[in-house]
C-alpha cells in the first residue's frame, strides 16, 4: 500500500485531547477500514500534538483534504515525522481484555511487540492485559507495541489508559 498522508495541526497540547480529535475525525470523515491515524510530538518554539491520517487511497486523500479544509482545519501533507503513535488502526477495536501476544498481532495491523527492558521477543503464548488502551509507535517502518511486565507473568501495554497528571497531589 502506498502511504496517503495528510496532517491537521490543531495546536494541542494533550495527547487525551489528540486522541479524542482523531477518533472524530475518523467519524466525521467515515474513514476506511486499512486508514491510520497518528499522534505526533511537535517540537520547537511551539511544542503541540498534531494528528496524521493514513489513507489507502488518493481518491479518499483528497476527499478527506477538502472535507476537513472546508471545515476550517489546518491540513498539509505528509507527516510531521516517522515515529506516529498510532490511535487508530486496523484490528484496534478487536484489542480488548486478555490476549496472547500471537491472538494480538494476528487481529491488528502490530507487527511486533517489544518488553521494556528485554532484548528478547516475547513468548508468543504470553498474556497481554490490554486494558482496552493499545497505542503502538512506527519505529522504522514497523508498528511496534512497547509492554511491561505485569503481575502473574503477563505484559500491559506500557502507555496507562487514564494517566496521573503530574504533581496531581499539590
Amino acid at each position: 500500500m502506498t502511504p496517503y498522508v495528510l496532517t491537521v495541526d490543531a495546536g494541542l497540547r494533550d495527547l487525551r485531547v489528540a486522541d479524542h480529535l482523531l477518533h472524530a475525525l475518523a467519524a466525521e470523515l467515515s474513514l476506511a477500514k486499512g486508514a491510520f491515524g497518528c499522534t505526533h510530538l511537535v517540537r520547537g518554539d511551539h511544542p503541540r500534538v498534531a494528528v496524521s491520517l493514513t489513507l489507502p487511497s488518493s481518491p479518499l486523500l483528497r476527499t478527506a483534504r477538502e472535507r476537513l479544509t472546508a471545515r476550517g482545519r489546518e491540513v498539509s501533507d505528509g507527516a510531521p515525522d516517522a515515529i506516529g503513535r498510532a490511535v487508530i488502526y486496523p484490528g484496534v477495536e478487536s484489542l480488548t481484555g486478555t490476549l496472547t501476544i500471537t491472538e494480538l498481532l494476528a487481529r491488528s495491523a502490530i507487527d511486533r511487540v517489544e518488553v521494556l527492558g528485554d532484548p528478547g521477543q516475547p513468548d508468543p503464548d504470553t498474556l497481554l492485559v490490554t486494558r482496552s488502551h493499545v497505542r503502538p509507535q512506527w519505529q522504522d517502518g514497523a508498528l511496534v507495541l512497547t509492554a511491561m511486565p505485569a503481575a502473574y507473568g503477563t505484559l500491559v501495554p506500557f502507555e496507562v489508559p487514564d494517566p496521573t497528571p503530574c504533581c496531581s497531589d499539590h
